[in-house]
């Protein structure tokens, strides 16, 4: 099951209930700021999450997925690739 656009398993996501949030399929804006990149990309090219990208894994998600404070070493890039290998 897709989770998030990014591969962040939302059900295992600390923030989830502290934050009251639904995850980045079911809202229209992040908790965190005005916007996420890496939503609006995917969204934009009607891609349910980002595995399923021509560039994936693109720089925006590389960045992302090894931000030293909110990355999680890639993890969030190895999901996708499952989610895409699951549809394949």
């Amino acid at each position: 099951m897709i989770e998030s656009r990014c591969g962040i398993k939302c059900s295992e996501c600390e923030y989830r209930e502290q934050m009251g949030c639904p995850g980045c399929l079911h809202m229209e804006k992040p908790f965190w700021g005005d916007k996420c990149v890496i939503k609006d990309s995917c969204e934009s090219k009607g891609h349910q999450h980002c595995g399923m990208c021509e560039t994936f894994p693109c720089d925006q998600l590389k960045a992302f997925a090894y931000d030293e404070k909110q990355g999680d070493d890639g993890k969030r890039i190895q999901q996708c690739q499952v989610w895409k290998d699951e549809k394949a």
